[in-house]
């Protein structure tokens, strides 16, 4: 196997395995318009990226995690609703990504690979990253995990209970910018929250516990990855909606296939 192929292949796999528990809170909380939020912040990243000349990844997952902050902070002290908040930051922080980017003659930027991903053209120190940044992630959800599920059945019953509701929300939501930061490259950041919701959605139909579904949203994460690169290599698509193509249809065939009894 190629080299360059190989190493999409496992950036892929490591993304998915980590988007399946991640994405099952966020299907659960219904913060997909939040990850959309952090997705096109990831642009005005890659912005910042070139003009402090340190590493765009770098750049974009400090930027996502300052951003989470920031919306958390916000979403506590401001009259807007949420929603209306995460529009105008969405819409605000791509479009001076853009904006930021244009200014930027001498550097040449591949838009396109950033708004849509360019699995094929990870290199070995991208791969480091995205492996390091997945692993750190799971691990994390595996030490929050029940705390992260007390917060998300009842949040008031889980501070009754002591748990710290604030900062384990907190951290949910830096986890999931920390994934989107790193997922960056693979499928864009047009593209990133698809890779979180899709495979989650598709696995909570047949799950009858948390864990089941998190364990399936995974399995067809890693599913859809190895699809959508063979549909790439073989008829040559772009990798990153072809990955989002293979989950989306792996979601309707959760829906022909019949629901498992309780």
């Amino acid at each position: 196997m190629a080299d360059f192929l190989l190493n999409a292949l496992l950036a892929g796999l490591a993304l998915a395995l980590v988007a399946g528990p991640l994405g099952s809170f966020v299907v659960w909380r219904r913060m997909a318009y939040f990850g959309d939020t952090l997705s096109h912040a990831a642009l005005l990243g890659v912005a910042l990226g070139f003009l402090l000349d340190v590493s765009p990844t770098l750049a974009v997952t400090v930027g996502c995690v300052l951003l989470a902050v920031l919306l958390v902070t916000l979403q506590q002290r401001q009259p807007l609703a949420a929603d209306t908040l995460l529009g105008i930051l969405a819409h605000s922080t791509l479009s001076l990504g853009l904006v930021a980017l244009s200014f930027m003659k001498e550097v040449r930027v591949d838009l396109m690979a950033y708004l849509f991903g360019d699995l094929l053209a990870v290199s070995s120190t991208d791969l480091l990253w995205i492996v390091a940044g997945s692993a750190l992630v799971l691990a994390l959800i595996c030490w929050l995990w029940r705390p992260l599920l007390a917060i998300t059945v009842h949040e008031e019953l889980a501070k009754v209970e002591g748990l710290p509701v604030a900062a384990i929300r907190l951290a949910l939501m830096l986890l999931i910018a920390i994934v989107i930061a790193v997922a960056m490259k693979i499928v864009g950041v047009l593209l990133i929250t698809s890779l979180l919701i899709i495979p989650a959605a598709a696995a909570q139909r047949h799950a009858r516990s948390p864990e089941q579904m998190a364990f399936g949203a995974s399995l067809i994460g890693l599913l859809a990855v190895c699809a959508g690169l063979a549909l790439s290599w073989f008829k040559d698509t772009p990798a990153g909606p072809s990955i989002v193509v293979s989950a989306a249809s792996l979601f309707l065939l959760s829906f022909v296939l019949p629901r498992r009894a309780v």
